[in-house]
Parts: C-alpha cells; sequence; structure tokens
C-alpha cells in the first residue's frame, strides 16, 4: 500500500508542475441574487490550522466572483472526458488546493481534464446555503458544453466531483436534473446542466449532525446519473449522508458505488496517509471510471 500511495503522490507532485490553467468566469456579468459586497477574496487559514498529512491547505473566503480553473491533461493521455470540482469548505471557505487543484492534477493524471469551480462563499442564504453553489455548478456545466469542442471535451462524459459541501452541491446538481435553478442568461444555458455522472467525496447535504433521517432540499429524480460515493464510518458528517442516499438513488432505479471505511475522519482530501486506507479512494475511483468506460480514449 505504501508503494501505490508513493506513487500517487509523485504523480499528483508532476502534475501541478504543468501549465497553467485556462481560467474564465462563470457569469458574464453579477451572478443571481447579488446584492452585498464582501471584503476580499483572500485565504484565510491561520498558522494554528491543522494540517492535512502534514500539509498546511488554502480556505478561500469572500469569493463574489466565481470561476473556472481548467486544467487540461497531457495531450497523449487525454481521453477527452471532464469533470467539475468542487471542493468543500462549509459553505464558508473552499478547501481550495486539498479538494481543488490537488484534485484536478489526479485527473490530469488519469487522462481527464480537471475544472475546479471556485463557488462563492460564504454562503448567501442562511435558509438555502447551498442554493449559490449549486447556481454556479448549473451555471458551470453550461458552460463546460459549451466550450466542448474547443477544449476537446466530449459532452456526453463530463461529470462532476464534490467533497462535503462541494460534495452536496454536487449531489443536488446531478438530483435537479435539468431544473435549471437560475434564470437563463445566455447560449450557455441551453446546454444541458445535469452532469453525466457524479463522485461525492464524504458528502453531507442530506443527514444532519446527531441525526439519522434522511431529507433532500431538492426533489429526487430518476434521471439521476451513475454514483461513486467514499465515506469514513467514523466521520463527524453522518455516513448515513452516503448511506442513505445510495438507497436513494437505488430505489430511483439508478446506479451507484460505495465505499465506507471504518476510520478516516472528515477532509483528507486524496493526500496519501499510510495508514489510512480510506485514502486510496482515487484508485477505486479511476477503477470505477474504467468501467464505465470514460478512461477510453475517443
Amino acid at each position: 500500500m505504501k508503494k501505490l500511495l508513493l506513487s500517487l503522490a509523485l504523480a499528483t507532485a508532476a502534475t501541478l508542475q504543468a501549465a497553467a490553467p485556462l481560467v474564465l468566469n462563470v457569469w458574464p456579468g453579477p451572478p443571481p441574487g447579488e446584492t452585498k459586497t464582501l471584503p476580499p477574496e483572500a485565504d484565510q487559514t491561520k498558522d494554528s490550522d491543522k494540517l492535512i498529512a502534514g500539509r498546511r491547505i488554502i480556505k478561500l473566503g469572500n469569493v463574489s466572483t466565481p470561476q473556472l480553473a481548467v486544467y487540461r491533461p497531457a495531450k497523449e493521455k487525454d481521453t477527452g472526458a471532464a469533470v467539475l470540482i468542487c471542493p468543500g469548505g462549509g459553505f464558508n471557505i473552499l478547501a481550495y488546493d486539498l479538494e481543488g487543484t490537488e484534485v484536478a492534477a489526479w485527473l490530469n493524471s488519469i487522462g481527464v481534464t480537471g475544472i475546479v469551480l471556485k463557488y462563492r462563499v460564504p454562503f448567501r442564504d442562511p435558509q438555502q446555503r447551498w442554493l449559490a453553489p449549486v447556481q454556479d455548478a448549473q451555471r458551470a456545466m453550461g458552460l463546460v458544453r459549451a466550450h466542448a469542442a474547443a477544449w476537446q471535451i466530449d459532452p456526453q462524459r463530463i461529470g462532476i466531483l464534490g467533497f462535503s459541501a462541494g460534495g452536496a452541491t454536487a449531489a443536488y446538481a446531478a438530483l435537479l436534473g435539468e431544473e435549471r435553478k437560475y434564470p437563463a442568461v445566455d447560449r450557455s444555458d441551453e446546454q444541458r446542466c445535469r452532469p453525466d455522472f457524479a463522485l461525492l467525496i464524504y458528502s453531507a447535504g442530506f443527514v444532519q449532525r446527531a441525526e439519522t433521517e434522511f431529507k433532500s432540499p431538492v426533489p429526487l429524480t430518476k434521471d439521476v446519473p451513475p454514483m461513486f460515493m467514499v465515506h469514513a464510518f467514523d466521520d463527524g458528517v453522518p455516513v448515513q449522508n452516503t448511506l442513505l442516499l445510495a438507497a436513494a438513488v437505488k430505489k430511483l432505479g439508478g446506479s451507484a458505488e460505495v465505499h465506507v471505511y471504518d476510520t478516516g475522519g472528515h477532509g483528507y482530501g486524496l493526500r496519501p496517509v499510510p495508514e489510512l486506507p480510506v485514502t486510496t479512494w482515487p484508485a477505486r475511483a479511476a477503477e470505477w471510471l474504467a468501467r464505465r468506460g470514460l478512461l477510453a480514449k475517443p
């Protein structure tokens, strides 16, 4: 296992040294519902914050201008598949490297375009903390499909991946199908906003802490894409978020692959830790993607 983890770490580090990403704004003007001016966007990490796998993380806060950062794989590896990445952070900040750029690097290593979504935080609506992020994610899916030809991406193989609150964002975007949560802005919004598949890593959004009841703030439709899910049993974000969502997907006639590990806690991203098998989840995810034909070159 140690050899596998070392290989993953080296591959990720090498890919992070690749060319700078293409960056573009998600909205042509102010995002829907924006009425307040926030302080400047900034990394809010403190020296006293917990390290992840011995390293600091970027806690990006005060995001008012949602953006996409498009990381392309090496041409000889490119499969034509793409994944929109939604970092977590409790809808307060974005763990931008741990659950964003490092994930794009891993996706690039298996031939997939990684697109990091910098969605709006902190939350705008206390009653619907997820709404602005989901609007940004739906708009981003349309943008990616609108640019698919120019970016050499297969518009039928564009998925979404999210962690924690970003997992809730990804899950809601997948479950909503084509029910767009904002008025159309331009021709990009004529594209499909439903992802073709979803990967949910220690996702929140369906079961509150210290509770076991499944509640979805968005309707569950039968047009649910295939899902891959990972959770640790000792996660403070209840493992029932994953288990009960998988059961709901099953009831809808959909497909889900679920990996639950006995230990690992929360917020490990894909930084390998030898004593935590949960951090080998990227290998399982790559196998799932391959079995679904998503890593085959066009």
